[in-house]
This record gives structure tokens, sequence and C-alpha cells, in this order.
């Protein structure tokens, strides 16, 4: 009896092992801002290769093709340290300026558990009225080890949501968004 339940405890395990690996992922942010939809897409959008000025886990970032502005086809690669062990690359596709939005395509990383072929990004800008946008972000991703995924996706949404309110700041005031100046700027929106 005990080795017949050990078997199919084992059984089971592995079964949901072999089914997390194949899970993907999915979060969704979203952020009102009181920035014109044109502004906030010239941010995300237009000023892909820059996403350092805007989010404050990425300490550089640039092109790495011959794009100097987003497009259709332009890569990027985010630094996440200092000495470019930790990155990821990305190319933005389905760029879409007149509705403003486009998908971001994982194509490399280094020191991050994101499996690139099944992670993608899509921004969609929102215009609300002629002084006010939203600004919505889809995050589908899988890790390796699968089984992280669930474990890091209360993280991921809270970096998410940080990095939508970033790209408000940056937007309204044009101050430039890192790790050392992100708290004291998030503390101005939540007293609010």
């Amino acid at each position: 009896m005990k080795t017949t339940v050990y078997f199919i405890f084992t059984f089971l395990l592995l079964s949901a092992s072999l089914f997390a690996q194949k899970k993907t992922q999915f979060i969704t942010v979203e952020r009102t801002m009181e920035a014109p939809a044109s502004a906030v897409w010239k941010v995300v959008g237009e000023e892909f290769g820059d996403i350092h000025k805007s989010h404050p886990l990425v300490v550089s970032s640039s092109y790495t093709n011959d794009q100097h502005q987003g497009c259709e086809g332009a890569e990027r690669v985010c630094n996440l340290n200092t000495d470019g062990s930790k990155y990821v690359k990305e190319t933005q596709v389905d760029y879409d300026p007149e509705n403003y939005s486009f998908k971001v395509q994982i194509t490399t990383t280094q020191g991050i558990p994101l499996v690139p072929e099944y992670s993608y990004a899509t921004y969609k800008v929102v215009p609300i009225d002629e002084n006010t946008s939203k600004l919505l972000f889809e995050f589908n991703y899988r890790t390796k080890p699968a089984f992280m995924g669930g474990l890091v996706k209360g993280k991921f949404k809270k970096q998410l949501s940080n990095y939508m309110l970033a790209v408000e700041h940056y937007v309204t005031t044009g101050e430039e968004i890192n790790a050392e100046n992100f708290e004291a700027i998030k503390e101005q929106y939540e007293t609010k």
C-alpha cells in the first residue's frame, strides 16, 4: 500500500512538473496618465532604445542595430546592472504608430530566467481626451525552470507597475528615472 501511494504521489508530482514547464504566465498592468497619448507614445514607442530614462531597473539601454528610433525591427539591449552581465535584448515588432501600439519580442537574456521564445510584451497607449491617456502593458513569459513563473509573477507585476509610474513621471516632468531616485519619486505619487 505504501509503495502504491508513493508511486501515485511521484507520478502526480512529475506530471505537474512537466505541465508547469509548458505554462506561459501572463500579466497586465495599466496606468492612466495626465499626459496626451502622443507624449506617452513618444517615450515608449519612438524612444524605444532609451528605456533607461523611464525605467527604474534599467541601468542603461541602447539600440543594437542601425535604428536610432523606434520602428518595425528596432532592437535594443537593456542592461540591468553596471557591468553588463545581466541584460535583455528585445526587438520591436508589430509597430503601429497610428494606433499607438507595438510588441516587444525578447530575443536574448543573460542572468534572467526568461525563455526568450515564449516571452514578449505588448504596449498600447489609449487616448482618453486631449490631455489624458492610458498606458496598457501586457507581459507574456515563461521562466526556466518553469515553476519559477508563478513564484515571480507578483514581483514582476510590482516592477511593471513601478515602470508605469516611472513612465508617467518622465513624460510629465522630463526627469530621468533610476534606482537611486525612484523611491522618492514614487512617494510623491503615493501622497497625491
